[in-house]
């Protein structure tokens, strides 16, 4: 994900979905002038990627013509000789390194061309790199772009070539996607796929069993409740603990999924899948006392570490926190550095709010195909996509790196061995496969990355106490408002 499932290189705060709304505007390819760039290169400067994307184009047919445009100009320009595949990304460390074995590998099988990674330094590089090779006609045939939890958007791009066209045009096997929810937030009104969920992720409770075990706790019973979980941190923290709690992707954790995880709505009109106008409903009762629970926990020291990326992860995996909140993902530096046996559980609940849990929301990222490459290239692209999906690589990359697995068949392939030895991996896999419930299936909200350094901000002044979690809550729906009645 930049990596929602992310990267931890970029020296500035960069959210979960700013980057993929800064792309999809710098990827308009009909407003790609002199002035266009300039102006992309003023708002990756700014602190936070706090900028708007440049507006889509309003009319499908321009957006068509950009495409047909690039397409035929680069196809013009497309070299005789072999066929070489750019893959652009900024994932973090252990995912890229996974990465590149897997493009390694398909390198070898010599397919009559090669596929190229490329690994971007942080999110504002891709943006100013891709944003010059688009204009110049040598656009990536394949780049990452977090979930910005509006695909359409960015599928509008003259740009992007949507990958059910793609694959319409070159069909693959072993695409039964393992389930519904992992495609949804890539998927148009129409159902029909924008982009391959790579790197789809949920979060999930992380818990070092050694720490469980010296704290007299059971490690193979994670707690099932937020009320359980303060009775273990209790533990943890006597037992000589410093950090018994951290968190990673604050919003994430302790707003959207509050929401998923007691299916109750997050936004207005059916969290925004009914259509625009939606509004957030983030400052209920459930939240509040959420909030106020949390808070609690900080000032008592069973909640030090907080982050609004992915920054808590390297507290855990050190050894440092017993009990981390984070995307799967974050499994891919854990199983590398951890010198510690862990334990994964799904986030816990509030049972006086619901009988049972219910699913968390899926996001991460996702790879996005660019348009403007001959036939010859896009044939190859689909041949590349349909090796990632294959059982056995996309089972690889699935146990290696904590996300979702991409299909039903990546799932049957996955090593016992593996959910052996991180207990509980495959009961939080399995909880996924069910049908989603009402309010789970994701949401769909304007300008949404902005409103998650709303969010984040409106969280830090709770954790810090300069506001009590209500007042918090109530700014943060009230402020973002605005935000979500604005027209992209």
């Amino acid at each position: 994900m930049f990596s929602e499932n992310g990267s931890m290189q970029p020296a500035r705060r960069w959210l979960k979905w700013s980057v993929a709304a800064m792309a999809a505007g710098a990827l308009a390819l009909g407003s790609l002038g002199a002035t266009a760039a300039q102006n992309t290169k003023k708002s990756t400067a700014k602190p936070a990627a706090k900028t708007s994307a440049k507006k889509a184009p309003s009319s499908g047919k321009k957006a068509a013509a950009g495409a047909a445009a690039a397409g035929g100009a680069a196809a013009a320009a497309a070299s005789s000789g072999p066929i070489e595949l750019q893959v652009w990304h900024t994932m973090n460390p252990p995912q890229a390194a996974e990465f590149d074995t897997l493009v390694q590998r398909f390198n070898e099988q010599q397919h009559g061309f090669t596929v190229k990674v490329t690994a971007k330094p942080s999110p504002e590089a891709l943006i100013e790199d891709g944003t010059a090779a688009v204009r110049a006609r040598r656009a990536p045939h394949l780049i990452e772009l977090p979930d910005n939890r509006s695909p359409e958007f960015i599928a509008r791009q003259g740009a992007i070539l949507p990958m059910h066209q793609l694959l319409t045009k070159y069909p693959i096997k072993d695409l039964r996607w393992f389930l519904p929810q992992t495609t949804s937030t890539m998927r148009d009104a129409k159902g029909r796929l924008l982009a391959l969920p790579w790197m789809a992720d949920i979060p999930v409770y992380l818990y070092n069993r050694d720490l469980y075990q010296r704290a007299g706790l059971n490690p193979d019973a994670p707690p099932r409740t937020w009320r359980e979980m303060q009775g273990h941190l209790l533990a943890l923290l006597q037992s000589g603990v410093s950090c018994p709690y951290a968190t990673s992707w604050q919003t994430w954790v302790h707003v959207e999924n509050l929401s998923a995880m007691h299916n109750t709505a997050y936004a207005t009109r059916n969290n925004g899948l009914d259509g625009p106008g939606a509004q957030l409903l983030a400052n209920d009762l459930l939240h509040v006392r959420h909030l106020a629970l949390m808070m609690s926990w900080v000032r008592s020291n069973l909640f030090p570490v907080r982050s609004e990326r992915d920054q808590a992860d390297a507290h855990f995996a050190s050894g440092e926190c017993a009990v981390l909140t984070s995307g799967g993902s974050a499994l891919a530096q854990v199983q590398g550095k951890a010198n510690f046996s862990y334990g994964v559980a799904p986030l816990p609940y509030y049972e006086e709010e619901a009988s049972s849990p219910s699913t968390p929301f899926v996001g991460g990222s996702a790879f996005w195909a660019l348009g403007g490459h001959s036939t010859a290239e896009q044939k190859a692209l689909a041949t590349f996509i349909a090796y990632l999906a294959s059982p056995v690589v996309a089972a690889e990359w699935h146990q290696k790196t904590g996300f979702l697995p991409l299909t039903e068949a990546a799932y049957r392939a996955s090593e016992v061995s593996f959910y052996k030895n991180i207990p509980g991996a495959e009961s939080v896999i399995a909880a996924m496969s069910k049908p989603p419930a009402k309010f789970t299936r994701g949401f769909r909200l304007s300008n949404y990355y902005r409103v998650t350094e709303i969010i984040d901000s409106e969280l830090n002044a709770v954790w810090d106490g300069s506001k009590p979690p209500k007042k918090g809550l109530d700014d943060a729906v009230a402020r973002s408002s605005a935000i979500l009645s604005v027209k992209k």
